[in-house]
């Protein structure tokens, strides 16, 4: 059993771990379309478009010359050229809009709102996130997530797992690198941050991808936690 008696704060990845971006997405952009009268296949649409995700992000670590790009332009730039190579017809650039902030209008998991007000009673929760603060902050006012703080890569313009996102929030927060603690449904960003000397917990998310989920369907590394849901985080942190 790890000691976690020095934890002060809970920092949380967010797309796929606290909120359901695919099935939110898919509802949302469905019903979008029914009322602008729009076809498309939304699902393709949307699973193309978190297929880029890393590759955009790694455009922005291979190119520092350019500067760093919030995620909700390097989401837009990606739907532009998703919307072409899928021939979805009519959008208009609001409607592009749209579907761009759809990542602010996020639904969180079942047992997300419960589990993150359990923890905020005895810890600091905030996000640690690659989104842009205006997405998660849209985001939590939408979801009613009830973070602390809102902390993103944009804050310490390097997208995770580059150590400065992980160390930055430590340093933000005022603590310790082993006072704080991730909080991610995926191994590899756990594994980042251990190796930054935070502690991990592992919550299993196994339909994040739908039919496509490879990955992730268990816990795979010596994680300080593994939990199915956040109440076994709490639950296992005594709140």
């Amino acid at each position: 059993m790890s000691d976690l008696s020095a934890v002060k704060a809970l920092v949380f990845d967010v797309f796929g771990t606290v909120v359901d971006w695919r099935t939110s997405l898919i509802c949302d952009f469905t019903w979008w379309g029914q009322t602008r009268g729009i076809k498309a296949d939304w699902t393709a649409l949307v699973d193309g478009w978190r297929g880029v995700y890393v590759a955009s992000m790694d455009e922005v670590r291979k190119h520092p010359e350019r500067g760093y790009v919030i995620l909700d332009v390097l989401h837009r730039r990606s739907l532009e050229k998703l919307v072409e190579q899928q021939a979805i017809k009519g959008l208009t650039d609001a409607d592009l809009d749209y579907l761009t902030k759809g990542w602010h209008r996020l639904q969180p998991w079942p047992d997300s709102i419960a589990g993150l007000t359990r923890l905020k009673k005895k810890f600091i929760i905030s996000p640690l996130s690659n989104g842009n603060v205006g997405l998660l902050t849209n985001m939590a006012k939408f979801a009613g997530l009830p973070w602390d703080l809102v902390m993103s890569a944009e804050l310490f313009e390097h997208y995770k797992p580059d150590p400065e996102t992980y160390l930055g929030a430590a340093r933000l927060l005022g603590l310790a690198p082993g006072e704080v603690m991730m909080v991610a449904a995926h191994n590899k960003d756990l594994r980042a941050a251990q190796s930054n000397g935070l502690k991990t917990a592992f919550v299993a998310r196994p339909t994040e991808y739908g039919p496509l989920q490879k990955e992730d369907f268990e816990a795979t590394g010596n994680w300080d936690i593994v939990a199915r849901d956040f109440a076994g985080i709490a639950d296992r942190l005594g709140c």
